[in-house]
């Protein structure tokens, strides 16, 4: 099988340079580029397996880049992670929405990259989830089909939002959801709900969860995601 084809998009040369380095020194095959109008360019003409995309880029930025790729039928499957400089709490949002799978921050390991990376391709290609099955995660099994949730054999009461909270993380270990991601997932698009109130039934299905709760990270200024 041929190696993954990862697409970096980053403008500074020296870290462009790095990334190359240890992701060709783990296998993969890199294509380096850096503007975002060049992003798009490349990959319409040879699709890459994952794209790692900075925001701050000069001319067209990473999130106008995810966007473009997003909306078009042809790439919308691209899986890509945004590379962001700290404080970009906001930028990290929109990206998430506009359909980024992950993110990660500068400055970055080159352990913490290829693991960001694996896990991705891992989940985008671990194919349809089945929303029936039960999952087992340390000592918690949430089965669905009986809108059961077992902590250490005993059974947890969890109102129906709180269930589905906890399906909707669970499902996706490690996945980043934003608030207003987890409002459309449980509700729709159109419920009248703000993203603070997601805040307040998060503590709510932590106290429950007891000595579980620690499962649910959250992610600051971003949301929420149950540990992977």
């Amino acid at each position: 099988m041929p190696a993954d084809k990862i697409l970096v998009v980053e403008d500074e040369e020296d870290i462009l340079e790095l990334i190359t380095y240890n992701l060709t020194r783990e296998g993969y095959r890199v294509v380096g580029i850096t503007t975002g109008e060049e992003a798009v360019e490349t990959v319409l003409r040879e699709l890459p397996d994952l794209a790692l995309l900075d925001i701050m880029l000069p001319g067209t930025d990473g999130l106008e880049v995810c966007r473009n790729l997003k909306s078009r039928s042809e790439t919308s499957a691209l899986p890509i992670i945004m590379v962001t400089a700290r404080g970009e709490e906001a930028d990290i949002v929109v990206g998430l929405e506009l359909g980024a799978e992950d993110y990660i921050t500068k400055p970055f390991s080159p352990r913490e990259l290829i693991a960001r990376i694996r896990a991705v391709l891992r989940r985008v290609r671990s194919g349809p989830i089945e929303e029936e099955a039960d999952i087992k995660i340390g000592d918690i099994v949430i089965r669905p089909g009986r809108h059961e949730v077992i902590i250490d054999d005993h059974p947890t009461d969890l109102t129906a939002t709180e269930f589905r909270l906890l399906n909707l993380l669970a499902r996706r270990p490690g996945w980043v959801f934003t608030r207003y991601q987890i409002v459309d997932a449980l509700h729709g698009s159109d419920y009248p709900v703000t993203d603070r109130s997601v805040d307040v039934q998060m503590v709510g299905l932590r106290k429950k969860l007891g000595a579980a709760g620690h499962l649910i990270e959250t992610v600051r200024g971003v949301g929420y995601r149950f540990k992977g």
